[in-house]
């Protein structure tokens, strides 16, 4: 038992509890799902932790997993530590439901500036004990450089040792103000779009001038020419509200513009591809009660601000798949 215990020091707990949730469910996806992350994510918890072992704790099989001897042996020793932590922060706890923290956020700056940050200032002012910190910037946030502790994104984490939220679907529209179409006449076919001028972003100089949209199972690609390009997504929406062509963004990100008639969509059988928003962070311990509440008063907002789209119909309701997956 003591050597057990020596060994449990030097694991991740978070990947401990992985295992655990493994072992209870017999299946990686299903027990991914059960502590909000991804397959990939929970599946590199596991290898990490047989690796620090130096043995299989299960049996794999091409439908399910078993444990292997020594997973008999070890995990219930993991469970009774875990679980020995696990009052002990119960003890800790505060009883006070107000949920009190520092919330350092970053987000992209036409998002965070005309969406998340509103709606932040109103979360604080009913839990008056929350501190903001927020970086304002649609560069890639290093958790070890930068003084951050979650950050709003669209895409998923393409690392598996990252941990997060995913918030919702987002559905990317093709937007322009009235006054350009009424000057340039509206595109109804991708093939119409090269007599337009497109507002690109960019990122490290390169402007995403290929633009592509799906009807049913067919794919366009369109290699755009435009006269503008920013890295910052605030300024892309609005050259488009201004009326200096057109913009491919995020229907969040255009959702008070949409709202208000300073644009409209075009195109709408050609969707571009849909993307998704994510709150990360770097670890599970970084996780705190701020997070999570965050994370759920981001869910309740953006859902009522899709229905509010979709009521609009600026997009159909099968854009959205409705998942909450999270990493």
């Amino acid at each position: 038992m003591l050597n057990i215990f020596k060994e449990f020091l030097k694991m991740s707990l978070d990947d401990l509890i992985v295992v655990l949730r493994v072992a209870e469910f017999r299946n990686i996806t299903a027990a991914a799902t059960s502590l909000d992350m991804r397959a990939a994510t929970a599946s590199a918890a596991v290898k990490r932790v047989e690796q620090e072992l130096g043995v299989e704790l299960f049996v794999r099989s091409t439908r399910r997993l078993r444990l292997s001897a020594a997973g008999e042996k070890y995990l219930p020793h993991c469970k009774q530590a875990i679980d020995l932590l696990s009052q002990a922060q119960q003890n800790l706890r505060s009883e006070v439901d107000s949920v009190t923290g520092e919330i350092r956020l970053s987000v992209s700056s036409d998002l965070g500036r005309n969406r998340v940050v509103p709606w932040i200032d109103e979360l604080m002012a009913t839990h008056p004990g929350l501190n903001l910190r927020v970086q304002i910037t649609d560069t890639n946030v290093d958790f070890y450089r930068d003084s951050v502790d979650m950050a709003l994104r669209y895409g998923a984490p393409s690392d598996t040792n990252l941990y997060g939220f995913k918030i919702c679907d987002v559905p990317r529209l093709l937007c322009a103000s009235p006054d350009y179409l009424s000057r340039h006449g509206r595109p109804i076919h991708p093939d119409d779009l090269e007599n337009h001028n497109g507002l690109f972003y960019q990122l490290q100089d390169i402007p995403f001038d290929l633009w592509t949209f799906k009807r049913g199972d067919e794919e366009y690609r369109v290699k755009m020419t435009g006269d503008r390009a920013s890295n910052d997504g605030d300024l892309v929406r609005r050259w488009c509200v201004a009326g200096r062509g057109l913009a491919i963004k995020s229907c969040l990100d255009m959702s008070d513009d949409l709202l208000a008639g300073r644009v409209t969509t075009i195109m709408p059988d050609y969707a571009p591809p849909v993307s998704e928003l994510w709150l990360i962070c770097p670890t599970r311990q970084s996780i705190t009660p701020a997070m999570r509440l965050l994370r759920d008063d981001l869910r309740a907002k953006v859902g009522e601000l899709m229905n509010a789209m979709i009521a609009g119909g600026f997009f159909p309701p099968d854009r959205l798949s409705g998942g909450k997956k999270d990493a």
